[in-house]
């Protein structure tokens, strides 16, 4: 009898396991948006979309993807090419700023956070006019709504360029390895993409889709006003290497999606993308870091602020008299997150609630 109530339990542990790795939002994903520029415009723009588990396809109408029937609330978006052009990393005379960071897939944190704050009006369409808005990376990994944040910033990358604002999303760490092919961060809803597409992960975002083409536009580095905008840091190495952000932008541009073990046999390949290069380097939250050498950075740069996620905290946060600023605020977490304002060289806290506070 024993025995048989043991089994019976495991039975049951076991269909729990199952039932937990097959929730019904798991039978949704998509669009994955392949493109084919020798095809006839029609079929220009392929879209699989995963509905109840089942691969469904068409193409877009135009610039227009629309979801088949029975698939939910996937995001069926307005395609542009203007997304994917390389867009100067400096900029001056930008009166308005909101930056964000570390996402990591948490979709309805983003939205609330910046409904909360006036960034989107209440369709999650773009309502910061003329201004700038910076996402320092990692959006990829952990979290269960990649494809939903990705695809709504590709949205609000285009809709505030048409306002006469901008949208700089910048790569992080995580893009690094999902689009280079470490994909130990990816969460468990995207296996059924993989297998119903027969492409890992990494390939679902490779150079012949429209997202893996948006991103491989993208800057890993930006300068705007006077604040220095990445992912980790910029490390004193950088500087005894007289690297410029222009020459560090093509680098990564041409070089994300190599796998590690290529980029480990360039020395500078090495250093950019690993270890105390920009997507990587947390040297500033380390003890014996001094405030005279992050003057020397600044300095290099001209600059009067870097701005920073990758690396964790309870709030946007400023240090050395804020000359860092470090807004990974734990968004990733799912519960709440905060993001940085600068109005007119103001800095200011953007709580999740709405309020706002001095830096």
């Amino acid at each position: 009898m024993l025995k048989l109530w043991l089994s019976t339990l495991l039975l049951c542990s076991l269909c729990l396991t199952v039932s937990a790795n097959n929730q019904p939002a798991y039978q949704f994903d998509g669009p994955y948006v392949f493109t084919d520029p020798s095809a006839q415009p029609a079929k220009a723009h392929s879209a699989y979309w995963i509905c109840n588990a089942q691969l469904k396809h068409n193409y877009a109408n135009g610039q227009q993807l629309t979801r088949p029937t029975d698939c939910g609330q996937l995001p069926q978006p307005l395609l542009s090419d203007t997304v994917k052009q390389v867009m100067p990393d400096s900029f001056q005379g930008v009166k308005n700023i909101v930056a964000l960071s570390d996402v990591h897939g948490q979709y309805d944190v983003l939205i609330t956070l910046l409904k909360n704050q006036n960034i989107i009006d209440d369709n999650n369409n773009w309502a910061f006019g003329n201004g700038h808005m910076v996402i320092t990376g990692d959006m990829f990994d952990r979290g269960d709504k990649i494809n939903e944040v990705l695809w709504f910033i590709y949205q609000l990358d285009r809709q505030a360029k048409a306002a006469g604002g901008m949208l700089h999303l910048l790569m992080g760490n995580h893009e690094q390895m999902v689009l280079g092919g470490d994909l130990r961060y990816v969460h468990q809803r995207y296996d059924l993409a993989s297998q119903l597409l027969e492409r890992s992960n990494d390939a679902l975002y490779g150079e012949d889709t429209e997202i893996g083409q948006w991103l491989r536009s993208k800057h890993t580095l930006v300068k705007i006003n006077d604040v220095l905008y990445m992912h980790g840091g910029i490390s004193s190495e950088w500087l005894d290497r007289k690297l410029t952000i222009k020459q560090a932008n093509k680098i990564f541009r041409d070089n994300i999606g190599r796998p590690k073990r290529e980029l480990k046999q360039d020395e500078l390949l090495n250093f950019l993308f690993y270890g105390n290069g920009p997507t990587w380097y947390r040297g500033y939250f380390k003890q014996g870091f001094t405030e005279s050498e992050l003057d020397r950075i600044l300095a290099y740069f001209d600059v009067k602020h870097i701005t920073v996620g990758h690396t964790s905290q309870t709030q946007v946060l400023g240090l050395f008299n804020n000359k860092l600023i470090a807004i990974d605020s734990s968004i990733k977490l799912g519960k709440q997150g905060e993001l940085l304002l600068i109005d007119n060289g103001e800095l200011i806290r953007g709580l999740f609630n709405g309020e706002r506070e001095p830096l």
